[in-house]
């Protein structure tokens, strides 16, 4: 059956543009969670036809389709397991179309965001969503991820700033939904039940984006605290006042620690935790804006907050956050890396709580990330060689997602489900729903074929 499967491939998309070489499909068998499986074949799209066609022939055959883009994702969602095809979406990289005018812009998946971004930029114009991995993570993968990045604190998620999409459904049928204006009201709003879904439902073949005017002027802040417990603190009032920072990122001190060999900003040694603040807006009242949050910033515990006086000081700073992640996976490449949300009032308590839960289990834990949505980075440092730690890093772990749930939280704010949480999701949402995600599973892809085992636990397919 593979054979007959491959060959019907290779006519669709020609000898040039599939892997069927289980040397050269071994590399498109992992994404950054660091599982691995290796694929039957990579097929490589270069339009919405061929998509269609490779659709149609996995369901011919019952064999799994998995979505790729650059396989930057965290949490397993591209790994081929049982013996899937990939779909590699590289070659639809393509901007369609950019209108200003109307501030939108039309991208096939495989298009990155930095692309977007320049494209954009030069109509004095961005894209909200900026992961850590912009330079080189797709689109297609941040629409099917839900993927934000600082800045949704301001403008939002993919979800708030994508107007509309086509796809194909697993059943091999194009779908257009969504509009290109910024309101839309007919039939059921598919355009956001289908970003997030990690390819379980539709393929994207092009994404109509939703642009935003830059700003004018920006300040960027440091902020120093002597304690994680007051930076939190500091959160919750930043965000309780009209001033809203276009980024508001955390780190703790262990964090500081890990970075500093890789950062040229300097960073301070006396401080148990910073927040690094982006203030946009007009020129003509960014100082005015800047100075509310500074005095926002200053709580019990508050040591110094410092402005970047220069392009080259702001940019230090932010290569610091975006260091954090590599540096960390230098020092422990098995980490556990969790990324938790909580209302941001409830941050104070789940920054508290985590600490307990580090000297509970001994286990050392970094925290940072997207405060001003409550979106943190928890990672647990831990050695995969030693099984009885490993034990104790699982017993942590379920204290953290019982602590996130107990603060109205969720398990994960954009890194998405993939393997790694799917048999987690029962703890946070009820049969009821997880039955209902299944029956929308069944009407996009009645054979099952995108991206099976994934996203939904497996037990509760119906």
């Amino acid at each position: 059956m593979s054979n007959k499967l491959l060959k019907l491939l290779t006519k669709i998309v020609n000898t040039e543009n599939i892997l069927t070489d289980a040397t050269e499909c071994l590399t498109y068998g992992y994404d950054n969670s660091r599982r691995h499986a290796q694929p039957l074949a990579v097929v490589f799209p270069v339009d919405e036809q061929q998509v269609q066609k490779i659709v149609q022939a996995c369901n011919q055959f019952t064999t799994a389709l998995i979505a790729r883009g650059r396989g930057t994702g965290t949490t397993g969602a591209t790994v081929p397991v049982n013996n899937a095809v990939i779909i590699s979406f590289e070659k639809m990289n393509k901007i369609i179309s950019m209108d200003a005018e109307n501030r939108s812009i039309d991208v096939q998946p495989g298009v990155t965001n930095l692309e977007v971004q320049q494209c954009a930029a030069a109509h004095n114009l961005f894209w909200a969503p900026d992961p850590t991995s912009a330079a080189f993570c797709s689109v297609g993968g941040n629409l099917a991820y839900n993927s934000a990045g600082p800045r949704a604190v301001k403008y939002g998620t993919c979800r708030e700033n994508t107007l509309g999409l086509r796809a194909i459904t697993g059943n091999g049928e194009v779908i257009q939904c969504g509009t290109h204006t910024t309101k839309g009201v007919v039939g059921y709003d598919l355009t956001r039940l289908i970003i997030g879904s990690e390819g379980n439902l539709a393929l994207i073949t092009q994404a109509t984006l939703k642009l935003l005017p830059l700003a004018s002027a920006k300040h960027t802040l440091k902020v120093s605290y002597n304690s994680v417990d007051a930076a939190a603190r500091a959160v919750s009032k930043i965000m309780a006042q009209p001033v809203t920072p276009c980024a508001l990122e955390f780190m703790d001190k262990n964090a500081l620690d890990m970075v500093r060999d890789y950062s040229s900003a300097p960073l301070p040694t006396n401080a148990g935790a910073i927040l690094m603040i982006e203030v946009d807006g007009h020129s003509q009242t960014i100082q005015q804006d800047s100075q509310i949050i500074i005095e926002a910033c200053k709580v019990d515990g508050h040591i110094e907050t410092e402005l970047a006086q220069t392009k080259a000081q702001a940019d230090a700073l932010w290569q610091t956050r975006k260091a954090l992640s590599p540096s960390l996976r230098k020092i422990a490449p098995k980490k556990i890396n969790e990324d938790v949300v909580v209302p941001v009032s409830n941050i104070p308590d789940l920054i508290n709580g985590l600490n307990k839960l580090s000297e509970k289990h001994k286990i050392k834990i970094v925290n940072f990330g997207h405060a001003g949505n409550g979106n943190i980075h928890v990672n647990l440092l831990v050695n995969p060689n030693d099984k009885i730690e490993m034990k104790t890093a699982e017993k942590c772990l379920n204290d953290v997602f019982d602590l996130v749930l107990n603060l109205n939280g969720s398990l994960s704010g954009e890194h998405g489900v993939g393997l790694e949480k799917r048999d987690f999701i029962s703890r946070e949402l009820g049969e009821t729903e997880i039955y209902l995600m299944h029956q929308i599973k069944q009407v996009f892809d009645k054979n099952n074929i995108l991206n099976p085992g994934k996203t939904l636990p497996e037990n509760n397919e119906s």
